[in-house]
């Protein structure tokens, strides 16, 4: 790859045979001055599936910044995200909320020691990649940093026109902030969605006598939680497919958190064959090593949704009041989208004031047909896994993106 700048007012460029990315010339000199940011705060303070969709964007990140800090600022979950991310990101800067932000409630005596300790990182660098920007690029200036990015309304407040997009609300999730990194010069290493499993993480679902039972490549995945109401399609509905999966021969694997417990033992009862109820009893870690190892997966439009994605097992996603166009796997052939089309999806309702018609009239024959046909698509691969394989290494991202 030759040297050339990257976006409108890009801030680096690649300089083949040197250490990575180096400041532009000439106009695009202006966008981080002379010298490429070392301490790098990014402001993401969402759910599971969020982050996901941004690994593209924080991989272009590290390809353009080696050497950098790179700081996640997000929820207290998210600290699980930045060890198993640890290629991409070095720390992790937990945010106690702040107004207008849904994600958790505000906590004013905490934020006062989270802005010092983010005063103390002494940041070059802040990227706003929460959101359009309407609520939290105050609080993006706040944290002190020599320069801030990210994204803006227009006429809304936007710190930094030459260091600010303007929100591209028509791209998929994951595009949108890969175009931000393009915009301050840092190209796309690829669209992929990633997910490292570990041997600890497959340890940890060993442990587990009924996963012990499960044979690669022989078993699916029925996930039918989601965090809003809204996004679920019906329990009956997971069974009668589940029930017709297991007629073909695959073993039906029930997964959830603790809190869908309750909502997965529905399922099971619905059925009317045996299956194996994993809901509550792993990991994030083992159930993607659980995942990495299925046929396939049918789950709700939610988090999960992503991690087959990032472990590149073929999922069937069950979309009801969500937005496929922004949240849907890029890959269609081997992630499948499955709707019933209604005038108000997406909406924005935990709890559908209508009677959810977008899930009620969704049969399961549809859905089982979906499936039926991925299944038999990738057989050939799921049944010949290999437990070995392994993401790229920094150094391998670099060296395709040179290509």
């Amino acid at each position: 790859m030759e040297g050339r700048a990257m976006g409108q007012d890009a801030g680096w460029q690649y300089a083949a045979g040197q250490d990575g990315w180096q400041p532009a010339v000439g106009r695009h000199r202006v966008a981080f001055g002379d010298s490429l940011p070392e301490r790098v705060a990014v402001l993401r303070a969402l759910q599971l599936g969020d982050l996901l969709c941004a690994v593209p964007a924080l991989r272009a990140l590290r390809g353009a910044l080696p050497k950098a800090r790179i700081t996640l600022i997000g929820l207290a979950w998210a600290r699980e995200f930045v060890e198993r991310f640890n290629r991409y990101l070095d720390d992790f800067l937990e945010l106690p909320g702040f107004p207008g932000l849904p994600e958790r409630e505000f906590d004013s005596a905490a934020f006062v020691d989270f802005l010092a300790a983010a005063h103390e990182r002494r940041f070059d660098l802040a990227i706003q990649l929460h959101g359009s920007g309407s609520f939290v690029n105050p609080l993006t200036v706040m944290l002190g940093a020599r320069h801030n990015a990210g994204y803006f309304v227009p006429d809304d407040y936007c710190p930094d026109p030459q260091r600010f997009l303007p929100y591209p609300n028509h791209l998929p999730e994951v595009r949108r902030h890969l175009a931000l990194m393009e915009f301050l010069g840092a190209p796309s290493l690829g669209e992929e969605l990633e997910f490292p499993v570990r041997e600890v993480d497959r340890d940890a679902l060993a442990e587990l006598d009924d996963a012990r039972r499960l044979r690669r490549g022989e078993y699916v995945c029925i996930h039918p939680g989601a965090r809003y109401l809204s996004r679920r399609w019906g329990a009956d509905r997971f069974a009668a497919v589940a029930d017709r999966l297991d007629a073909m021969g695959l073993q039906v694997v029930i997964t959830g958190s603790r809190s869908e417990a309750e909502l997965a033992d529905a399922v099971a009862t619905a059925m009317r064959r045996p299956s194996i109820n994993l809901a509550g009893r792993t990991t994030l870690g083992s159930l993607a090593a659980l995942l990495d190892n299925a046929r396939l997966v049918v789950s709700n439009d939610t988090g999960i949704s992503h991690v087959a994605t990032g472990v590149h097992v073929p999922s069937i996603v069950v979309v009801t009041g969500s937005d496929p166009k922004r949240w849907a796997p890029l890959d269609r052939r081997r992630h499948r989208i499955i709707s019933h089309r209604v005038d108000c999806q997406p909406c924005e309702h935990v709890i559908c004031p209508i009677g959810h018609p977008c899930a009620t009239e969704l049969s399961p024959e549809r859905v089982f047909e979906a499936a039926r046909e991925l299944a038999a698509d990738f057989a050939d691969e799921r049944l010949a896994l290999d437990r070995n394989r392994s993401y790229p290494a920094r150094s391998t991202a670099l060296e395709l993106a040179a290509v």
